[in-house]
């Protein structure tokens, strides 16, 4: 168990408790209720195997989680705590309820849960021992209400930042439909043709082996392309490559990066490189530079559409458990050809959008970095 020591300084009128003697054993759930009895149609979400999403509705109020609203859930798998403030149905094991024992607000008992840092061994969660090792503050009711409604208004901002973001990528998808028009029916009567009368050139990365601190260039791989067809950069191997293999191995800004083999639903991540310094690509990525009536955000624009997404999924071969498609095959995908000059305004609303992305992004951090602080003042005492 925690040290309670560590709470020594806290104020004289707060109680602090071992997690169990706070918070009532966990609860399992709903049996009677599987994934598969869930459809689209229905009053009552169905909350299960640990991913604390809806994964369906059911009509049989009978299955109603009977704790009082709000609930404050704990994933299996997840391992991470939400509270839901709406009428729910637990699906089959996978989603734990935590109830107060003491005299507790549930915000504030859903707050100082996410404050719990898991630990690095922690594993599989099932028997959440990394909770049950945990202390919780309790002041008086009073005074937590009075904490959730300041880390309510701090959340507030985070969440409106989140949002700001993803709609943004909802704005350039919009963008993008308004621009060119619904590639199926072609009401704008482009002419139609392949990704191949966009392009100079499509060339697969290095199979090299990558070093986890050691090299002159990172190198990209397919965990790198998020599938909204943006970066992540946290997670970065390098590597040497020698003077003849720079031009064929390194990606350079304006390049599309296209993930050639994933599981099924991640084949064809794809994402126009866009940093000043070159970064090498692994085997897996394909990197493909265009021609004068092609621009990369525009190719990007369609993979990364509703209907480019469908046609990925549609078109990709499995092999072991992973899928591919490879340089001719991806080149062979069907395109609208817009004029160039359209391309290129596309490009530059890209670009506009995410100037502004990167403000947004900037401030995310720091209502996220305002949260933690607050956060950490609450629950020592120091609000």
């Amino acid at each position: 168990m925690s040290d309670l020591a560590q709470f020594k300084n806290f104020p004289k009128e707060w109680n602090v408790l071992p997690f169990l003697d706070a918070v009532k054993d966990v609860t399992g759930g709903n049996t009677k209720i599987k994934q598969s009895d869930a459809c689209e149609i229905g009053i009552y979400p169905v909350i299960d195997q640990g991913q604390q999403a809806c994964c369906g509705y059911v009509n049989e109020d009978n299955a109603l989680c009977k704790e009082e609203l709000p609930t404050v859930l704990f994933g299996d798998h997840t391992r991470i705590i939400k509270i839901i403030d709406h009428p729910f149905v637990l699906g089959a094991d996978g989603v734990k309820v935590l109830s107060p024992k003491v005299p507790m607000d549930k915000k504030f008992l859903f707050y100082f849960l996410n404050t719990i840092k898991l630990p690095d061994n922690a594993g599989y969660s099932r028997h959440y021992k990394f909770l049950k090792e945990a202390v919780v503050p309790v002041p008086p009711l009073a005074e937590q209400k009075r904490i959730a409604a300041i880390l309510d208004k701090a959340d507030s901002l985070r969440r409106k930042n989140q949002q700001a973001i993803q709609l943004a990528d909802q704005f350039l998808r919009a963008v993008f439909l308004d621009m060119f028009g619904d590639p199926v029916t072609n009401l704008k009567g482009f002419p139609v043709g392949t990704i191949r009368d966009l392009t100079e050139s499509a060339n697969y990365g290095t199979s090299a082996k990558a070093s986890e601190t050691e090299g002159e260039f990172p190198i990209l791989r397919m965990g790198n392309i998020t599938y909204q067809g943006g970066w992540d950069f946290s997670n970065l191997k390098y590597i040497d490559l020698s003077e003849k293999d720079e031009p064929k191995y390194l990606a350079r800004k304006g390049d599309l990066l296209f993930n050639r083999t994933n599981s099924k639903e991640l084949v064809g991540k794809t994402a126009v490189f866009e940093e000043e310094t070159p970064m090498a690509i692994a085997g897996y990525l394909i990197r493909v530079r265009p021609n004068e009536k092609g621009n990369t955000y525009y190719i990007s624009g369609y993979l990364n559409s509703t209907h480019g997404k469908k046609t990925l999924l549609n078109m990709c071969k499995s092999i072991v458990g992973m899928a591919n498609i490879n340089a001719q095959e991806l080149q062979d995908i069907k395109m609208l050809i817009p004029p160039i000059k359209l391309q290129n305004k596309y490009e530059q609303i890209v670009l506009s959008t995410k100037r502004r992305l990167k403000k947004l992004a900037a401030s995310e951090i720091a209502s996220e970095q305002l949260f933690g602080a607050i956060s950490q003042k609450a629950f020592a005492g120091e609000l």
